[in-house]
């Protein structure tokens, strides 16, 4: 399996994530995730919907849960044929009690099993085994229309350009 060393920090300490870069214009990967109810969702489950796929390393972390609370906001705003997916190496009981109590509408998957969306989308951070911070936009086609990895992951990814790619392509 690939290894990008250096490609993402935490609080500036160089991280390693393993798996290819993921760019404009491929292919999406196949995934298989969890959902809270431990029932298996894959790629093939979207067919046809345009995903903003909103990765995060935690729920339980400050920054996660702003992200995923900014876009279960956005929904609202997203023409019909959009879906968003947050997508976090959380435990699913840890998701679904995190949603309950927060009121998140948007489907949370976890990848706690053996990392597989992390190893096809280059999000597996392999020293800490959680997912990078990062936002994919996934069109009808099956094609990333957006993909952004941020630097370091404590900041935030820059949402107005992923929900514009989720628009443009719905």
């Amino acid at each position: 399996m690939q290894e990008r060393k250096g490609v993402i920090t935490f609080k500036g300490g160089p991280l390693t994530l393993i798996g290819p870069e993921v760019k404009v214009g491929d292919n999406a990967p196949h995934f298989k995730l969890l959902t809270n109810s431990l029932q298996e969702v894959t790629l093939d489950h979207y067919k046809g919907k345009t995903l903003i796929l909103s990765v995060a390393p935690s729920l339980d972390t400050p920054v996660c849960a702003e992200q995923t609370r900014r876009f279960n906001k956005e929904t609202a705003n997203l023409p019909a044929g959009v879906e968003v997916l947050t997508i976090t190496a959380d435990l699913p009981f840890a998701q679904g009690r995190f949603c309950g109590g927060e009121n998140i509408k948007i489907a949370t998957l976890s990848d706690h099993r053996d990392m597989a969306f992390g190893d096809a989308y280059g999000t597996h951070i392999k020293e800490l085994r959680l997912e990078a911070r990062a936002i994919f936009v996934v069109g009808k086609d099956g094609k990333v229309k957006h993909a952004e990895y941020v630097k370091e992951v404590t900041e935030h990814p820059d949402y107005e350009k992923a929900l514009q790619a989720a628009k443009a392509n719905a």
